[in-house]
This record gives structure tokens, C-alpha cells and sequence, in this order.
């Protein structure tokens, strides 16, 4: 763990609040390695934390006031609110991700007699697809339930942080950020079904290769992006769907059950986001099984495969996204690279011979810079472990 961040951090809580701080934590980012819009799809996924993400040391305090100050949001200062205060802040402030756990927890019938401090440092770039803010939410809930001994089982954690994205901050992710960043472990990524959240943790074992992530540094708001739209496509998708499946979800088909039923939908539109949704479920079962056999060629090529369709189907990736993937699918040493995240921008991955890997920077920086016309970044992902308290 990053012992730099958290003297920095330690230094912060002092000069913020007075003293040292009692308890410090740590909550990853997360790459997803396939299986992208599929989650809120009751489809399959595959993640895997990193070794990225936020940083955070608290006290409890002996009266009711929760008082917290974030390194990336410097401009806000320290944020002050009463701890039974429900109201949400004005504009973007991020303690509103505290109060939305509040509210969700106190539904699960904890309760919170005393107020906080609380300092925090995240180290994945913002709007990079990394999952900054299930990493925050994440690290809140380890926060509380360490401050307040309420001994959370870790789904209903991944569960009330999900709720309060999409209920307190108004984003609707699926479950699938929030349960990688809270069920991850080292060197392991995460097959899971986000219908029946029944998962398997399969090592994470690339030989020779690594992943690399690619950030575009393409500013980003998911909230602005058109991500609800897509959600809104697939569950229209799935509707028309139902009046002669019995369904629940896209995930729930085969490839040929659904192209024999696409006159139902009765929208090429609609029907390039259902077949996204229902071949990239497809994909991920085959890419584990892949990884499983130790076949990384064709583990690479199903994620070429699932970057084409974001492409051309869900058309959510954009000239940044196809740019940093599409230039690495051609570099020597490369099996396989696609975007990776809700997309609109944000970051992509590759999987590189680790000889290669500064070759790979080199020419994607040089073509991304020629046609973009500003650098993206670079960092090898180390597969680590999820959310917890460090002390």
C-alpha cells in the first residue's frame, strides 16, 4: 500500500482537523477485462480490482457532526453536516456520496449515534472508466461500518453503495463496479452472473502478458453521457422481447434464440443494442473459458471482438476509444485491446507481451496525439485486492 498517500493524508487530517487520524483505508478502481453493458442486463461480466484508487483516514467524534475534506476537490473545503441531516448538498459536492450511504444503511436498519471525520485521496484519474466514484462509495461504507462496529455483511455493502448511486446521486449503474471494488482479491478477476450475483474467482493468469490501460483524458460525466439512454434501449429491446419470451432479462438468451425473434423488436436500432447485450454475455463466458485453458489468443481476440461491437452495435465508443484500441490491435506483442467502461471516453485496455509495452505507448501515443490531438496516459494494472480497513 501507498505509504506516501497516506502520510499525505495524515497531514491533511491533522491540519484540517486538529489530530492524527484513528483508522486509514483503502478502496480500489476496477478494469473491466469483458463483458461491458451487460451488467444491467442481468448478463455476465468479468473485473477485476486494481491496485488504484482511493485513500482514506478517519475518527469518530463525540457529538453529532460529520466533517470531511477530499484532496481531489480541493475548492470545497471541509464539508460540515449533521449526521441525521438527509438533505442533499448543492451542486457536484461529493459528500453527497456519504449521505446517500447514510440513507441506505439506515434502511437496513443501522444507526449512527455520532458524528466523523474523514480525509480522502483518490488516485484514479476522473471520468477514466475506472469506476472513481463505486471506488469513493466503497470506501465510505468500509468507513462506516469500521466507525460505527456494524459489521455490514460485504454484499449488502456492495448492495446499499450500488442503491446510493442510483438512487442519491442519480446515475444508474448496474451492480457490477461495486461488487468487483468490494468482493476483489489479488490476482484474481471476478466471473459473475449480475442476475443471480452467483460468481467465481478465476486467477487472473496472463503469462508473459499484462494489461495495460489506456486513458483517452477525455473529459467525462456519466451523468451527461448517454449511458441512461442505453439502458433505456436494452429494457425497451427486452420488452418487445417479452410479449412472446418469457424472459426477464437479454441475458438470458443465446445468440440464435434472439436473431429468430429480432421481428419482435422491429427496430434495427434497438435491435444493434439487444445483440450487443446478448452477444457480449456470449463473449464473456467463452473469454473465462478461454482464460481457464490457458488460450490468451483467443482470449484476446474476444476482446477485440467485444470492442467492435461497442463499436458498431451499442455506439459507445467514439473517435478517442477507437483511436487507442484499434491502433493497439496492430501493434506487434498485442492479443487483444478494446474500451473498456461505459464508454464516451474514459479508458481502454490492451493485453501486451510485457516486452512490448513500451512499444505499444510509443506508437499509440504518437497515432492518438496525430488524430486527437492531445496524449492519452498509461499504466500497467496490477490486480489487487477490494475495499477494507487497513488497521
Amino acid at each position: 500500500m501507498d505509504n506516501q498517500i497516506f502520510t499525505e493524508l495524515e497531514g491533511t487530517f491533522a491540519d484540517k482537523f486538529g489530530h492524527q487520524p484513528a483508522h486509514h483505508f483503502f478502496s480500489p478502481g476496477r478494469v473491466n477485462l469483458i463483458g461491458e453493458h451487460t451488467d444491467y442486463n442481468g448478463g455476465h461480466v468479468f473485473p477485476a480490482a486494481i491496485t488504484i484508487g482511493t485513500f482514506g483516514v478517519a475518527s469518530s467524534r463525540e457529538d453529532n457532526l460529520v466533517k470531511v475534506y477530499s484532496l481531489n476537490f480541493p475548492d470545497q473545503g471541509v464539508v460540515t453536516f449533521d449526521i441525521n441531516d438527509e438533505e442533499k448538498l448543492a451542486g457536484n459536492a461529493w459528500p453527497n456520496f456519504i449521505k446517500g450511504l447514510l440513507i441506505e444503511l439506515r434502511a437496513e436498519g443501522y444507526s449512527f449515534d455520532h458524528g466523523f471525520e474523514l480525509a480522502v485521496n483518490g488516485t484514479i484519474p476522473t471520468a477514466s472508466g475506472l469506476s472513481s466514484s463505486s471506488s469513493l462509495e466503497l470506501l465510505i461504507s468500509v468507513v462506516l461500518d469500521r466507525l460505527f462496529a456494524l459489521d455490514v455483511p460485504r454484499l449488502t455493502m456492495v448492495q446499499v453503495s450500488q442503491r446510493d448511486e442510483n438512487h442519491y446521486i442519480g446515475v444508474q449503474t448496474g451492480i457490477m463496479d461495486q461488487f468487483a471494488i468490494g468482493f476483489g482479491e489479488a490476482e484474481k478477476a471476478i466471473y459473475l452472473d449480475t442476475n443471480t450475483l452467483e460468481y467465481e474467482l478465476v486467477p487472473a493468469i496472463f503469462g508473459d502478458n499484462v494489461i495495460v490501460i489506456m486513458n483517452t483524458n477525455k473529459p467525462r460525466a456519466l451523468t451527461e453521457s448517454k449511458y441512461d439512454e442505453r439502458v433505456a434501449q436494452t429494457k425497451e429491446a427486452l420488452a418487445r422481447l417479452q410479449t412472446k419470451l418469457d424472459i426477464q432479462n437479454l441475458g438470458e438468451l443465446d445468440k440464435a434464440t434472439f436473431d429468430a425473434n429480432t421481428d419482435l423488436i422491429d427496430d434495427e436500432l434497438l435491435i444493434k443494442r439487444g445483440r450487443h447485450a446478448v452477444y457480449e454475455n456470449i463473449r464473456a463466458k467463452e473469454a473465462v473459458a478461454a482464460l481457464k485453458a490457458n488460450d490468451l489468443v483467443l482470449f484476446g481476440q474476444l476482446i477485440n471482438d467485444s470492442h467492435k461491437s461497442l463499436k458498431d452495435d451499442y455506439e459507445v465508443t467514439g473517435i478517442e476509444l477507437d483511436t487507442l484500441a484499434e491502433t493497439a490491435q496492430q501493434v506487434p506483442g498485442v492479443l487483444g485491446a478494446r474500451m473498456t467502461g461505459a464508454g464516451f471516453g474514459g479508458t481502454a485496455i490492451a493485453l501486451v507481451n510485457k516486452d512490448e509495452v513500451a512499444h505499444l505507448e510509443a506508437i499509440v501515443a504518437a497515432k492518438y496525439e496525430e488524430v486527437v490531438g492531445y496524449a492519452p496516459s498509461f499504466y500497467v494494472a496490477e490486480i489487487g485486492d477490494g475495499a477494507k480497513a487497513l488497521d
